[in-house]
């Protein structure tokens, strides 16, 4: 099959389209940008940009929003033209990276044997909030709130698979599975840092991988972060990019 971004999870739902671009709208979480933006169909120049971009201010305006998030076509990068507006404008300017993996192909060191990953469910649901609610602060205290309510509806989704990872007892990192036909894409994964040499990560990989042989495991990777160099490490395989900017403004 062909691993594509279009096969990439996001919370929201369309609410406009035209020949150009996509915006999606995510109502019950507003100050999540990854669930409220515009993505590009093509490549707009820098006046149909800058329309785009007063269109969805507008937008986020009436709705109490003070962001404005895009998402450019996969495998093309900005005109320089777009990135000096970008840097003048003062958007944050960055890119993704797409990867995936067969299970039978995923390369791992021997694991730690006090490290336990175990599926989600309704007597550790509480440690798994608990445990996100960490992960999730350092975007604020709302956000965190908010995004509780996200993982709730997400629990009780069949499409998504939650596990917690525990290191002697203690439960100390997670990952979402968001089910397909196909594929299986992770999504949240994340390890307390006084953990993060313990092989946590690969652990919660490595469940994923036992669990579902005939998929493909996919993964969006940050493009300047050191955990892409992990997933090359494993055997990931590079399937693409997407160029993203975003800005906030000042509320009021």
């Amino acid at each position: 099959m062909t691993i594509t971004y279009n096969q990439i999870h996001y919370d929201g739902h369309v609410v406009y389209e035209n020949d150009l671009y996509r915006h999606i709208h995510f109502a019950e979480m507003l100050i999540y940008y990854s669930g409220n933006f515009i993505q590009f169909k093509s490549m707009p120049s820098l006046q149909e940009f800058i329309y785009a971009a007063d269109y969805l201010l507008d937008f986020h305006k009436k709705n109490g929003q003070n962001h404005v998030q895009f998402y450019f076509p996969p495998n093309q990068k900005p005109t320089k033209e777009l990135i000096d507006y970008f840097f003048k404008e003062q958007y944050i300017y960055s890119y993704t990276e797409l990867y995936a993996i067969r299970p039978k192909e995923f390369k791992y060191r021997v694991l730690n044997p006090e490290t336990i990953v175990a599926t989600v469910d309704e007597n550790t649901f509480p440690y798994y909030l608990d445990l996100q609610f960490g992960f999730d602060v350092k975007f604020g205290e709302e956000f965190a709130k908010q995004r509780a309510k996200i993982h709730q509806k997400h629990f009780e989704d069949s499409s998504f698979l939650q596990l917690l990872a525990y290191y002697k007892g203690e439960p100390v990192g997670t990952v979402d599975c968001i089910i397909r036909d196909q594929t299986v894409e992770l999504d949240n994964l994340q390890v307390m840092e006084r953990y993060r040499n313990l092989r946590v990560g690969t652990a919660l990989q490595k469940y994923v991988m036992d669990h579902f042989p005939d998929h493909w495991v996919i993964l969006v990777a940050e493009g300047e972060d050191t955990p892409r160099e992990m997933y090359q490490k494993q055997n990931y395989q590079y399937y693409g990019f997407r160029y993203e900017a975003y800005k906030v403004f000042d509320e009021g």
